[in-house]
Parts: C-alpha cells; sequence; structure tokens
C-alpha cells in the first residue's frame, strides 16, 4: 500500500534492493522496477524471467564483465535488457568511479555495443556513504559532491 502510495497509483518507477522485493512488487502489480544491484551471474534466470514478464524490469551495469553476461543472454521475444549504469559517487560498495577511464568506455560501449539486446537508460548513484553522517549539512555535502560527479561524467 505505501508503494502505491508512493507512486501516486502508477505502480510504476520503484527501485528494490532484492529479487525477492522485486518479485514481491511484481506480484503486486508493479511494472516498472529497477534492481539496484549489479546482478549476479547466478540470479540472471530470476532477472531474465522478471524482464519478460514486466514492461520495464531494470538491471545495474557496473562493469564490462557484467555488460558481456547480458549480452551473452539475451531476452527472448525481442526484448532488451534495460540497464543503468552504477557510478560509485563515494560510497565504495558498487559501482565504477565516474573518473575512472574505463567509465566513459564501459558507458559507451552500454549504449552502443549491443542495442538490440542491451538498452542503456541512464546512471544511478547511490548515497550510501551518507549512512555515517551525523547532521544534515554532512548530508548535504554528499549529495551535492554526488551531483556534481554524476552532471559532470554525463557531460562528458
Amino acid at each position: 500500500e505505501g508503494a502505491e502510495l508512493a507512486t501516486g497509483g502508477s505502480r510504476r518507477g520503484i527501485v528494490v534492493s532484492t529479487l525477492a522485493e522485486a518479485q514481491f512488487f511484481a506480484d503486486g502489480g508493479f511494472d516498472d522496477i529497477l534492481y539496484a544491484f549489479p546482478v549476479p551471474g547466478w540470479r540472471l534466470p530470476e532477472c531474465s524471467a522478471l524482464a519478460q514478464r514486466l514492461q520495464a524490469f531494470q538491471l545495474l551495469v557496473d562493469s564490462p564483465q557484467g555488460l558481456e553476461l547480458l549480452r551473452q543472454n539475451p531476452l527472448p521475444g525481442g526484448k532488451r535488457w534495460l540497464v543503468w549504469l552504477k557510478l560509485d559517487c563515494g560510497n565504495a560498495r558498487v559501482g565504477i568511479r565516474p573518473t575512472d577511464p574505463e567509465a566513459l568506455a564501459l558507458a559507451r560501449s552500454i549504449a552502443e555495443g549491443s542495442p538490440e539486446v542491451v538498452t542503456l537508460v541512464g546512471v544511478y548513484a547511490h548515497c550510501g556513504n551518507t549512512y555515517g553522517c551525523r547532521d544534515i549539512p554532512a548530508i548535504q555535502a554528499i549529495a551535492r559532491d554526488t551531483t556534481a560527479a554524476v552532471l559532470d561524467f554525463v557531460t562528458a
């Protein structure tokens, strides 16, 4: 009920951190879900089933290996993997640093490499490094730094 309220009843545009959550929301009629963790190979069959079932099941990619995994496992029926490039703007958990020379090459490879299999939806950054903050100004500083890093990357 909370997710339906948060989406204004559209049941679209939600982000989950586990495939169990994705399955729960898909069972509840949500059809636009981002799985906000770079897909591990052993979970690819579950991701494929959700991608085939939903209008928009989206994944994160943060490495050439993750992209290659999707390219080697195309979805049936003309569907494409919907992919966000995961940037690490200071969280140091997952993602590629936007200043890493390989980041731009990976973005181009996602966007141009196999458009019939993989579609680049955008870039994604999570400010998990705010979890240790003790006050609002510290959180705001991280948000500003993350926004600047993402905008600089997108501009490049």
